[in-house]
């Protein structure tokens, strides 16, 4: 089994994976990426993972870990393998925040589109994503909600743990989530 945490990017999942490291799980991480201000506690990210789409056998590597996987490789997690995937949601105007203000930490540039086509994209690639993960007959998926971990951090490590196959200490997992890095606050 191979345990998977995706969702958008800034949508928690580096929070997912510590939460998963803490609570007792193997993590195939390589630090290359190193903590900043935008993930203060690191990415816990495996830069090999990007190669997934031309290097489909290094999934392999992750047998019996977590791995971190951006929900657009999800697509090319080949057959052969049974994932379990716990897939990170946060509300999509947060997620476009958190993203411009990592752009704008960096000085770099984004995409050229509109806020609300920037939502509409990103909602049509949430779709393809759910609809693919609802055909795989191989991939288990938990969908855990950004908010729900921030407010009820113990409640949601319950849940993760319940999902996986593997004996995990929820009190640890939930003593990773730091509702002060809840920074990018869109309100209703």
């Amino acid at each position: 089994m191979i345990t998977v945490v995706s969702g958008l990017p800034r949508s928690g999942t580096s929070l997912a994976m510590q939460m998963l490291a803490a609570g007792g799980m193997p993590v195939l991480i390589d630090g290359e990426r190193q903590a900043d201000a935008d993930n203060p506690r690191g990415y816990y990210e495996w830069e090999r993972i990007k190669r997934l789409p031309y290097e489909p056998s290094c999934i392999a590597e992750a047998e019996g870990k977590a791995v971190k996987v951006i929900s657009h490789l999800l697509l090319t997690l080949p057959d052969g393998h049974d994932y379990s995937v716990v897939f990170m949601q946060r509300p999509l105007a947060e997620v476009a925040a958190s993203q411009a203000e990592m752009i704008r930490r960096r000085g770099t540039t984004g995409a050229a589109l509109e806020k609300a086509a920037l939502l509409s994209a990103l909602q049509a690639h949430l779709n393809q994503i759910n609809f693919w993960l609802g055909k795989q007959p191989h991939i288990r998926t938990c969908r855990i909600e950004y908010h729900a971990v921030i407010e009820q951090p113990l409640q949601a490590a319950t849940m993760i743990q319940q999902f996986l196959p593997v004996l995990l200490d929820p009190d640890a997992m939930a003593r990773q989530v730091d509702a002060s890095l809840y920074r990018q606050r869109v309100f209703a």
